[in-house]
């Protein structure tokens, strides 16, 4: 099944603690290999710990500080970019899906975004044990927040990512099942995270944003 075709077919529209969507099978077998099959660094491996952020990179500055390669950099995130492209193909073709013009402005007319300016960024995420995620909004140059998850350790539904209401109060979890996920709009009181959760291999999902700032994905005019 295409992203497209579970956005407008698969999925479930909801407005407890804010509007968002949730997406049955929404990436492809291959997608979904791609994503299991990405490279990403253990922080655990490396004396890192996550601090509630995302912000954790082997690349340059503070994220490089404890680490003692020194050499090549560690890859904490997975960016799909052009440079990489190659080793992602399916996750390619997902990406040039979404700068399709005709795409772009049904999710639009669904989020109530204007999109045609937009960038698409597309990220492997791969966390492990200790990760956490402070409830927070995400950043207004997120246009749209999607996060589509892959369940393939048979790690706890629990797993998915908390929603919170404006009083910080926890409202549901969305589980971590399998080739399932959400969309919305991000807005002053999206309030999402993780709470501090065991997970006993991998937790791996594929974060898929429509962004203001430049990517090398830009859509469709």
């Amino acid at each position: 099944m295409s992203f497209l075709n579970s956005v407008l077919n698969n999925s479930t529209k909801f407005e407890d603690p804010f509007t968002h969507w949730e997406l049955n099978e929404p990436l492809t077998n291959e997608q979904i290999e791609e994503i299991l099959k990405a490279d990403i660094a253990n922080p655990i491996e490396h004396d890192l710990n996550y601090d509630g952020t995302r912000a954790i990179d082997g690349g340059e500055g503070k994220f490089r500080e404890g680490i003692s390669s020194g050499g090549k950099a560690l890859k904490f995130r997975c960016f799909v970019t052009k440079e990489n492209s190659n080793e992602f193909p399916a996750l390619t073709g997902l990406i040039k899906e979404l700068q399709k013009k005709e795409i772009h402005q049904k999710i639009s007319n669904l989020i109530s975004k204007d999109l045609s300016n937009s960038y698409v960024r597309v990220e492997i995420i791969c966390d492990r044990e200790g990760f956490w995620l402070k409830p927070h909004c995400d950043i207004k140059e997120k246009q749209m927040s999607c996060l589509l998850f892959v369940n393939k350790h048979n790690e706890s539904e629990d797993l998915g990512t908390d929603f919170y209401d404006s009083n910080l109060k926890l409202i549901k979890t969305l589980p971590y099942r399998d080739n399932y996920g959400y969309f919305f709009s991000s807005g002053p009181n999206t309030w999402h995270g993780m709470e501090k959760k065991k997970i006993a291999k991998e937790r791996r999902c594929l974060q898929v944003n429509y962004v203001t700032f430049q990517t090398d994905w830009k859509v469709e005019l």
